[in-house]
């Protein structure tokens, strides 16, 4: 994985460089602003942006929407302080392919960073949450351009699936995923191994004929597992 990292802290750059370095990351650049970022994303090409929202001349959603236009295949994850539902509403449309806080500890932002490997948006705990009880709404399904736009598709009829049995333990880990916990923090809670849980998924998707996690979690919203 190359990262390119954006933030106009640079205190807090050189922290996030060595961390990730530490663990076999390979950081190809940093950036203090939106447009140094767009200029780093098309000399260095990474495959993980790790941008934050608030910065001077151009900010982390306007950077995510111009490099997502020339660069789509680039991974933007929003690493912020900020926990706005516009802000988040915002970056998820703009392109984002995950949105995390920066008070998460290391182990949990390196799992993340694992599950978005995976092809698993991150979102930091309850976010995800959010986001779907935002995008159902049929305003928004119209007009989202986002990562998670299959998860609101007009032919996408959570009716048609409701009835469908899932065991009382898948029940358990569909709720918890849809609340934006990781595969490892579910086994941890539920006290199972991670690939119970993987392979529970596997199954939860199979039986209600589904795609993907993001339409598992809009199932998931529909029935009310999301609320805490």
């Amino acid at each position: 994985m190359r990262v390119l990292l954006v933030d106009d802290h640079r205190l807090f750059l050189e922290g996030l460089s060595n961390l990730l370095a530490a663990e076999g990351i390979t950081v190809v650049g940093q950036a203090h602003d939106g447009l140094e970022a767009l200029a780093a994303a098309r000399r260095l090409r990474p495959d993980v942006i790790l941008m934050d929202i608030h910065m001077p001349r151009c900010d982390g959603l306007c950077a995510t929407r111009l490099i997502k236009a020339e660069m789509p295949e680039c991974k933007i994850v929003i690493l912020t302080m900020s926990e706005e539902e516009q802000a988040l509403f915002e970056a998820v449309k703009s392109g984002a392919s995950g949105y995390l806080l920066k008070r998460l500890d290391a182990e949990s932002f390196f799992t993340y960073l694992a599950e978005l490997q995976a092809g698993h948006p991150p979102f930091s705990p309850g976010l995800a949450e959010k986001i779907l009880q935002e995008f159902v709404r049929p305003s928004l399904r119209r007009g989202a351009d986002a990562p998670l736009a299959a998860a609101q598709e007009d032919d996408f009829r959570m009716e048609d699936r409701k009835d469908v049995p899932l065991s009382p333990r898948q029940m358990q880990i569909l709720s918890l995923v849809s609340q934006g916990h990781t595969y490892r923090q579910v086994a941890e809670t539920l006290g199972i191994a991670e690939r119970t849980v993987k392979y529970h998924m596997a199954e939860i998707l199979d039986r209600l004929h589904l795609d993907n996690r993001a339409q598992v979690i809009a199932y998931a919203t529909r029935l009310g597992l999301t609320a805490k």
